[in-house]
């Protein structure tokens, strides 16, 4: 017998808790197609807190997801500390050059007031609009970098390296810095109206570093971190792998895993024992070259391997749809999803 039909809100607590609502719920992490369903350039759309808003509710309508995305782009926070953005066409805006030229800067960087910076007031203020218009019908996903994997876009990714492994004093200064902004900024978009705050870690990552360094960096950053947010967090690794560090992550106190396309939805679901919910693992790229077929087929698999028991919410493996993603992929993922993810999903026991 099926569920009764859950709000979005509804179906992803459930989810969260271990049980199975009605549906697998699905996230589709839509920034730059805002602007295609607008007819604006990317520069020109994230210009607005009203553009924004009216993209996400239209997206929402359009391919009937469970969720409502506050994040604009990563180098937004770079742009708190002084930096500049860069912006293409057709892909995500990119931080300009580094803030941190050598490493004796981070003596004098401190962490930017929520209050001072129109770029951090513009995703407040659409999380405010958000909130007023679905209330409590569907979750406002808000995003922060971690403290931990911000560095690669404030010094650049080798300068970042060799002051991890050479200069622990630096090292740890920095990350003093970057923390207090973290769960300020955080709490701030709590405040605003998110529902919780999705925390990008690509860095802790085992495709990034090794088990023994992640336990001696990026966890201690994350068990810092984590606890003063007022809110539910989820860790997503944008890509990279997190198998071989599951129970430490666990530990840290959040709720969801964003979780790569390179490892075993099945792995990763018995790994978790019930204690985290997985996010993912559509391929992104790989997305972008879809058939209607392919797309059924991918949904299918994932929702088998993972949805059984609840605690999958299906997405994208990155945090983040492509630009070149189209509108008939989405339609084709999002109609999968409501053929394929109803529970109770007797057809992946078979």
């Amino acid at each position: 017998m099926n569920t009764p039909k859950m709000t979005s809100l509804q179906r992803v607590l459930t989810t969260l808790g271990q049980q199975e609502p009605d549906r697998v719920p699905f996230f589709l992490l839509l920034t730059m197609t805002g602007a295609k369903e607008l007819g604006l350039s990317l520069q020109d759309y994230f210009s607005k807190a009203e553009y924004v808003v009216e993209a996400q509710l239209r997206m929402r309508k359009k391919f009937q997801h469970d969720c409502l995305y506050s994040f604009l782009y990563a180098s937004l926070e770079v742009e708190a500390f002084g930096g500049d953005t860069i912006y293409i066409d057709d892909g995500p805006p990119n931080a300009g050059a580094p803030i941190i030229s050598k490493p004796q800067d981070i003596l004098s960087l401190t962490p930017p007031r929520i209050e001072d910076h129109p770029c951090l007031q513009k995703v407040l203020e659409i999380e405010r609009q958000l909130k007023a218009k679905v209330q409590d019908d569907a979750p406002i996903i808000g995003v922060v970098i971690s403290p931990f994997s911000l560095p690669v876009m404030q010094m650049g990714f080798e300068g970042y390296l060799n002051l991890m492994l050479n200069q622990p004093d630096l090292f740890a200064r920095l990350m003093q810095v970057n923390e207090a902004f973290c769960v300020n900024w955080a709490n701030a978009q709590l405040a605003a109206g998110a529902t919780a705050i999705c925390y990008f870690d690509p860095v802790s990552s085992t495709t990034i570093i090794t088990r023994e360094q992640y336990l001696e960096s990026g966890y201690q950053v994350a068990r810092r971190v984590l606890p003063q947010i007022k809110g539910p967090t989820a860790t997503h690794f944008a890509s990279g792998r997190c198998l071989p560090i599951v129970e430490e992550v666990a530990q840290t106190g959040t709720m969801i895993f964003g979780i790569s396309t390179s490892e075993s939805l099945g792995e990763l679901k018995k790994a978790v024992h019930g204690r985290a919910t997985l996010i993912g693992n559509l391929n992104g790229v790989e997305m972008r070259r879809w058939s209607a077929e392919k797309a059924e087929a991918e949904v299918k698999k994932a929702i088998a391997e993972a949805g059984p028991g609840g605690g999958f919410i299906l997405s994208d493996s990155h945090g983040e749809i492509p630009y070149q993603v189209s509108e008939e992929t989405l339609l084709a993922i999002s109609e999968a999803v409501h053929t394929w993810g109803r529970y109770p999903l007797d057809w992946a026991a078979a």
